[in-house]
């Protein structure tokens, strides 16, 4: 008969799995808050204060101001001319990168497709690529008089553009280049989402007279909610940060018509040395981009998404 100390064996046993749990994620833990959470705190305290080179001086110079820059962010229309110009460059960036992501997908991941690998190996090296070497090259492709672009257009008797140079032009400038540089990662997440779903979907979809198109429709789309629910989110996070394209490319102008939230951040604090104000900055915009998260999180979660025999339903549609 087992004893009253056998009964305790299982809880006991529990307690040391928890511990040791524990045990090994401490180290992650305390990185993350040395790292992470410790820099985000007193960025936040560094928000509140007038902090500028003359505090980086001299620490007596140093005057907490509260939410004065907060307050100033709101009558500043430098910070709604990036926030503008950021929200232009979501909008229209974020599903262009999307489509292309999906496009190449489903081009490499064909079954008629041969050279799998190396397609996708091709079309991901933008990713890994020094935006240094990128924005040389699509420095020459925008030149107004030998860029290859305007070569292009010209043959349809279109007048050379300034692509970099007009106000009008350098923000769809910027944002065909970023779409070329970054569409390769989520391409990727894509491939991985179409290989996830099972061959016998489509083949009860074929079976049922489904075509090619309504296959896509009714199989491939709904199998994808969840890989396009992650590539849409993180997409846009990424997007919002919009620094290193109009910092190598344009540096905010002309008549700051590219200049990002991320970019004035950085030009207040590490140019014109507001730090305080730059702090500010990048909270309100780290706000936005909170928010926007979980409502799309929200979408996605009131929206749901058909699992595999509902998928199958729809194909036979």
């Amino acid at each position: 008969m087992p004893g009253p100390s056998d009964a305790l064996e299982p809880s006991t046993g529990r307690k040391h799995v928890a511990v040791a749990g524990r045990l090994f994620v401490a180290p992650a833990l305390i990185a993350i808050a040395i790292f992470f959470l410790v820099p985000v705190v007193a960025a936040l305290g560094l928000s509140l204060t007038d902090f500028d080179i003359y505090a980086l001086a001299d620490r007596r110079n140093l005057r907490f101001v509260g939410w004065a820059n907060y307050g100033t962010l709101l009558t500043d229309p430098l910070f709604w001319t990036a926030l503008r110009n950021t929200a232009i460059f979501v909008i229209a960036a974020a599903p262009l990168s999307i489509a292309v992501s999906l496009g190449a997908a489903l081009l490499v991941d064909a079954k008629l497709a041969r050279f799998r690998g190396l397609f996708r190996t091709a079309l991901f090296l933008p990713v890994v690529t020094t935006l240094i070497a990128a924005a040389v090259v699509w420095r020459y492709l925008y030149h107004p008089r030998v860029g290859l672009l305007n070569r292009v257009l010209a043959w349809f008797g279109v007048a050379p553009i300034d692509w970099l140079g007009d106000p009008t032009w350098a923000l769809p400038a910027i944002i065909l280049m970023a779409v070329w540089k970054n569409f390769g990662f989520n391409m990727v997440i894509f491939v991985a989402g179409l290989q996830s779903i099972p061959p016998r979907l489509y083949e009860a979809a074929s079976i049922d007279g489904a075509g090619a198109w309504q296959g896509f429709r009714h199989v491939t789309l709904p199998m994808l909610a969840p890989t396009f629910a992650f590539v849409a989110v993180m997409t846009m996070i990424g997007h919002f940060q919009l620094f290193a394209e109009p910092y190598v490319m344009t540096q905010g102008g002309p008549a700051n018509s590219t200049l990002s939230v991320v970019l004035l951040t950085y030009l207040e604090g590490f140019r014109w040395w507001n730090l305080g104000y730059a702090a500010a900055i990048s909270f309100v915009l780290f706000a936005v981009i909170l928010v926007l998260t979980v409502v799309a999180t929200r979408l996605r979660a009131l929206g749901g998404g058909l699992d595999a025999p509902e998928a199958a339903r729809g194909g036979r549609a």
